[in-house]
């Protein structure tokens, strides 16, 4: 028989050893979970250095009107 789980919150080296092998499904996900935020800090400067813009220009919130007459399309009746 196997030896117990070891608790995450009061050996979290043993358990992720453990879970690596008895239960990878766990161990990726905590491994997941944890470089989210470590990237939040660290993706952005490595961006900046490889020379991804900055600044970007905003998504427009409304379709411009053409200024003007607007051409009537032809073409399309429905007359028989």
């Amino acid at each position: 028989m196997s030896a117990p789980s070891p608790r995450f919150f009061s050996q979290p080296f043993k358990y992720l050893h453990w879970a690596s092998i008895n239960k990878p499904a766990y161990f990726y996900s905590i491994i997941i979970g944890c470089a989210g935020p470590v990237m939040i800090v660290t993706v952005p400067p490595i961006r900046r250095y490889m020379g991804d813009e900055v600044g970007r220009p905003r998504i427009p919130q409304t379709y411009p009107i053409p200024k003007g007459p607007r051409p009537r399309p032809s073409g399309f009746e429905d007359d028989e």
